[in-house]
C-alpha cells in the first residue's frame, strides 16, 4: 500500500526546528569563538589550546550512539530536551572552570556541551520524519537555513557578554546556560510520533547489521562525504580565532569572521535542496568539496583580514553543499526501520573524525611552525588528502551505480 504524505505537518515541524536551530544553535558559534581562546588561558601547553573544542565534538560523537536509539524509543522531543539540558549543564560547568581557573572543569563542561551538539545534529533528520520524499531535501535545507539567525545572534551576543565579567569569557558561558533553559520550550511545539508514520509498516522487517549497512555503497560514500566536509570545516574553523588574534587582529574581528563563516554555512540552504532536486545530489556534493579546496587555497595565500573572510566564507558554502549532500544521500539509502541505527552510526563516525580534526587543529596551528602564518598554512594544507578521498569515493559511487544500471545483477 502506497503511503500518502501531507506535508503540512512536516512544514509545521520544520518551522519549530528552524526556530530551535536559530535560537539554541547560536550557542555553538559563541563557544567555538571563545573555546580555543579560553583554553589558551588555562591549558598547560599552547598545543592543547583547542582541547575544549575537541571535547565538545568528542562528547557529540559518544552521545550519538545512545541518543539516536533513545529518540527511536521515546521520540525526538525527549532527545532534544536531553540535548538542551546537556548544553545548559556543560556551560555551567565550563563557567565554574573559568571562575576557579580549572582546565579540567572546562574540559568536563565542554564534553557535556557535546550532548547538545549531538542533539542539534538530529534536527535535520527530524525534519524528514513525516515528510514526503520530494519535500525531504527542502526540509533538511530549511532547517539548516535556521543557522543564519544563529550566525547573527551568537557572535553579536558574544561581543556583549564575553568581557562582561572580570574573568574573561565567563559571561559567554553564563549566557549559554540561559539560551538552553529558555530554548527548551520550543520543542513542545513539535508534532512527531514516537514511531514515524513511515516506520509502522516496516517494524516487522529485520534491520541490517552495522557492517551490512557500511557495505552498502551509497551509505558508505554518504558517510565519507559528510565526514570529510564536517571534519575539514571544523579543522579550519577551530584554528581561525587563534590565527586571527595571533596575526594581530582583535577578538571582535574573530567574532565577525566566524559570523560571516556561519552565515555562509547556512545561507545556501534556501537553495541547496532545490539544487539537489534539479542537478542531483552527487553533483552538488562534488561542488561542495571543490569549494572547500578553494577555501584552503585562499587561506594559504595570506593572513590579511580579506584572506580570512574569503576563506571562511568559502569554507561555509563548501560545508553546506558537502554536508547537506551527504545527509540527503544517507536519508534515501536505508529502510525506515533502520533509521535509528543508521543515523546514530553516521553521526558517531562523522563526529569521531571531527574530534580528531579539532584536536589536530590546535597542534597544527600552535606547534607545527615557527609563527602564526606557518601554523595556519599547515592547518589548511592538511585538507588536501581528505578532499582527494571524498572526491574519489564520489566518482567511484557514480561509476558503480552506472554499471549496476546497465547490469542489475552486477555487484
Amino acid at each position: 500500500m502506497t503511503e500518502i504524505y501531507d506535508d503540512r505537518r512536516a512544514r509545521r515541524n520544520v518551522g519549530v526546528l528552524v526556530s530551535a536551530q536559530a535560537f539554541l544553535g547560536s550557542q555553538m558559534p559563541m563557544i567555538f569563538v571563545i573555546g580555543g581562546l579560553a583554553g589558551t588561558t588555562l591549558a598547560p601547553s599552547p598545543c592543547l589550546a583547542t582541547l575544549p573544542i575537541s571535547l565538545i565534538v568528542f562528547g557529540s560523537m559518544t552521545t550519538a550512539p545512545w541518543l539516536s536509539p533513545l529518540m527511536q524509543r521515546h521520540g525526538r522531543r525527549a532527545g532534544f530536551l536531553v540535548g538542551a539540558a546537556g548544553g545548559a549543564a556543560g556551560a555551567a560547568v565550563s563557567a565554574f572552570g573559568l571562575f576557579t581557573g580549572s582546565f579540567a572543569f572546562l574540559l568536563i563542561g565542554s564534553y557535556l556541551t557535546g550532548i547538545y551538539m549531538s542533539s542539534q545534529g538530529f534536527f535535520r533528520f527530524a525534519a524528514t520524519d513525516v515528510a514526503s520524499d520530494k519535500f525531504k531535501p527542502r526540509a533538511i535545507s530549511y532547517v539548516m537555513a535556521g543557522g543564519l539567525l544563529s550566525a547573527i545572534i551568537g557572535p553579536q551576543l558574544n561581543k556583549v557578554v564575553q568581557d562582561a565579567y572580570a574573568v574573561p569569557y565567563l559571561g559567554t558561558y553564563i549566557a549559554v546556560v540561559a539560551l538552553n533553559v529558555v530554548g527548551m520550550a520550543l520543542f513542545f511545539g513539535l508534532d512527531l510520533p514516537k514511531t514515524p508514520l513511515k516506520d509502522v509498516q516496516a517494524t516487522v522487517q529485520k534491520a541490517r547489521s552495522k557492517m551490512e549497512l557500511l557495505k552498502t555503497p551509497r551509505i558508505a560514500v554518504a558517510i565519507i562525504c559528510a565526514m570529510v566536509s564536517y571534519a575539514l570545516m571544523n579543522l579550519v574553523m577551530t584554528s581561525t580565532p587563534l590565527a586571527v588574534v595571533g596575526s594581530g587582529y582583535g577578538k571582535n574581528h574573530a567574532n565577525d569572521i566566524v559570523s560571516a563563516h556561519v552565515l555562509a554555512m547556512y545561507a545556501p540552504s534556501f537553495v541547496t535542496g532545490h539544487l539537489i532536486n534539479r542537478f542531483g545530489v552527487e553533483r552538488i556534493t562534488a561542488v561542495g568539496l571543490f569549494i572547500l579546496a578553494g577555501a584552503g587555497a585562499v587561506a594559504l595565500a595570506g593572513i590579511t583580514l580579506m584572506n580570512f573572510y574569503v576563506a571562511l566564507i568559502l569554507l561555509g558554502v563548501g560545508w553546506n553543499f558537502g554536508f547537506i549532500g551527504g545527509t540527503t544521500m544517507l536519508a534515501s539509502a536505508h529502510l525506515p526501520h533502520e533509521r535509528g541505527r543508521v543515523q546514530g552510526m553516521n553521526d558517531a563516525i562523522v563526529f569521531g573524525c571531527v574530534t580528531v580534526a579539532s584536536l589536530a587543529s590546535g597542534g597544527l596551528m600552535n606547534c607545527s611552525g615557527g609563527n602564526v602564518a606557518q601554523g595556519w598554512g599547515a592547518v589548511n594544507a592538511a585538507m588536501v588528502p581528505f578532499l582527494a578521498l571524498a572526491v574519489g569515493a564520489l566518482i567511484w559511487l557514480v561509476r558503480h551505480e552506472r554499471r549496476q544500471t546497465r547490469d542489475p545483477q552486477e555487484l
